[in-house]
């Protein structure tokens, strides 16, 4: 489990709100881990073990092991259950699929028992609505984090359509607080949208809002701050390709330490300036 109290002891602890992205590419890896009997766990493991103490939060994007089957389901699950327990474990499987479909999902991510692998959180669509949410919910002590406000360049296709109630992503905000409180629900906001963040936070005050686009694909950590950040800090900001590929030497574990380490830094400036560290 890891409640909202803890995350939140969690930022006050590490003096950070990072999250690290495990989206491992086996052609993105350094040539000499090949040598290794399973190069993407080995990659993983040595991301963890120079990282763990200056983020909150591991995030493996689920589609970069689900593409090579059963080896890379199972590099999932050994990479889930690598991460200490200290650290929020994330899913970002993007799922969104009705009633029993929804709960198998659920299971899969949320019961060790039955997958192999428990995360404490999952990245769920909700253009289908409750049905599609409230399977994940029904976990004890576990969160959906729901894509509202995304990063990608297209997002304006169909979150930005307005009618009278204001945009399509404001509505999916508005109406999901009634299936769910901010010790369950988190929203997906990125980190290129700039002020939006300020319309967001009128509308979810106080739930946890997961953060990508900070780093390679040019967010300002300082913006999203600015805008974002409430009285429990209420952010998990993802940076994936800057940490994990700072380099693609033997040195790589060294240089992601260092690169999360600086972005640790600048966070500790936020949360001092914000008045979250006393």
């Amino acid at each position: 489990m890891f409640s909202k109290q803890q995350l939140i002891d969690s930022i006050r602890q590490k003096k950070s709100f990072l999250c690290i992205g495990l989206d491992t590419d086996p052609e993105k890896i350094p040539n000499f881990l090949k040598d290794f009997p399973n190069p993407v766990l080995e990659f993983n493991r040595r991301i963890i073990d120079a990282t763990h103490d200056l983020c909150i939060a591991y995030k493996p994007n689920t589609a970069f092991y689900e593409c090579y089957g059963a080896k890379g389901w199972q590099n999932l699950i050994d990479t889930c259950n690598y991460i200490p327990a200290a650290n929020f474990k994330i899913s970002d499987a993007k799922r969104g699929d009705l009633g029993n479909t929804a709960e198998m999902y659920a299971k899969a991510f949320f019961n060790k028992e039955i997958s192999g692998m428990e995360f404490d959180a999952v990245t769920v669509a909700p253009y289908m609505g409750s049905d599609s949410v409230m399977p994940f919910l029904q976990h004890k002590n576990k969160w959906a984090i729901l894509l509202a406000l995304t990063s990608n360049q297209s997002h304006q296709d169909f979150q930005l359509m307005e009618n009278e109630e204001g945009a399509l992503y404001q509505q999916v905000l508005q109406q999901s607080q009634t299936w769910g409180t901010p010790e369950q629900l988190m929203y997906v906001v990125g980190a290129t949208r700039g002020e939006a963040f300020a319309k967001i936070r009128k509308i979810v005050p106080d739930h946890f809002l997961l953060v990508p686009g900070v780093g390679a694909q040019g967010g300002s950590l300082e913006e999203v701050c600015k805008y974002g950040m409430n009285a429990d800090c209420g952010l998990i900001v993802n940076s994936s390709r800057a940490v994990i590929y700072a380099s693609d030497g033997r040195d790589f574990a060294e240089a992601a330490r260092a690169e999360a380490l600086q972005v640790q830094q600048t966070m500790q400036t936020e949360l001092e300036k914000h008045g979250f560290l006393k």
